[in-house]
């Protein structure tokens, strides 16, 4: 992977960034769900309009996947995986917690990883082994060993109200809440997921492995976090539900989560 590649990932993100807070208002207030809808989309058109000739322009031939919430192994080839708006029900509200991603997948397996949260002017980026950068500067999971002592969290992938899938998440929560420090419920799950990568939080689960997830988990991975599924196994697109840890928690916060589900 050439570093020409991954400075021009980084600058498409860095604008479709500034596009995004042209757009945003912390006194954005739809005030139902037309309207809701109508100003995720088009964020997410903003988004897009800058990111797609400007990836086109760095990697020729590559294909384009901005289904974010998709599911199931990929193809093989290039693939850019794009998630306009992590977190868009926040932005349209006027809230902070929002980022751009993208990740680019070959034949599989995930290659490179731009997360990119404006309004805090941080970039998380990672290549597939070579390690992961907030702001070009390296950086590490949590060093915690003492569950009891950790921050750590989970989210919805996308709005659902399916009562096995409600069961299932509170069940893990309730679980958490008896063994960790602290337990935090919010999307985007990105944004969760690039605090573990940063040692901010402790780790993260979620029952929804798809596709907007991609860029984050590798983050997390060459950061030095644990990042597998429930079962135990090394974490793969396309798989089920995952845990991203620190090292010194993996074990202990899957043993948790397996009482629960």
């Amino acid at each position: 992977m050439s570093a020409e590649l991954l400075a021009a990932t980084t600058t498409a993100v860095r604008l479709a960034g500034a596009a995004l807070l042209a757009r945003y208002s912390t006194g954005s207030r739809p005030a139902g769900g037309a309207e809701l809808i109508a100003a995720i989309r088009a964020n997410e058109v903003a988004v897009t309009d800058v990111l797609r000739p400007a990836l086109a322009a760095a990697l020729p031939g590559a294909t384009w996947d901005d289904d974010e919430h998709g599911t199931g192994p990929m193809p093989s080839g290039d693939r850019w995986v794009i998630d306009p708006v992590g977190g868009n029900v926040n932005t349209v509200h006027g809230m902070p917690d929002w980022n751009i991603g993208v990740s680019l997948v070959r034949d599989g397996q995930p290659l490179l990883a731009v997360v990119y949260a404006p309004l805090a002017d941080e970039l998380f980026t990672a290549v597939a082994g070579g390690g992961a950068r907030l702001n070009d500067v390296p950086m590490r999971v949590s060093e915690k060993t003492d569950l009891a002592a950790a921050l750590v969290g989970t989210g919805q992938a996308k709005p659902s109200r399916e009562a096995a899938a409600a069961q299932r998440t509170g069940a893990s929560i309730t679980a958490m809440l008896q063994a960790a420090l602290y337990v935090r419920f919010s999307v985007p799950v990105t944004h969760q997921l690039v605090q573990v990568a940063a040692g901010r939080m402790d780790l993260h689960w979620q029952f929804d492995n798809v596709r907007s997830h991609i860029a984050p988990l590798l983050i997390v991975r060459e950061a030095g976090g644990v990042v597998t599924h429930l079962d135990g196994k090394p974490w793969e697109i396309g798989g089920g539900a995952y845990l991203a840890a620190a090292p010194g928690l993996h074990a202990a916060a899957l043993a948790v989560l397996e009482t629960a589900v």
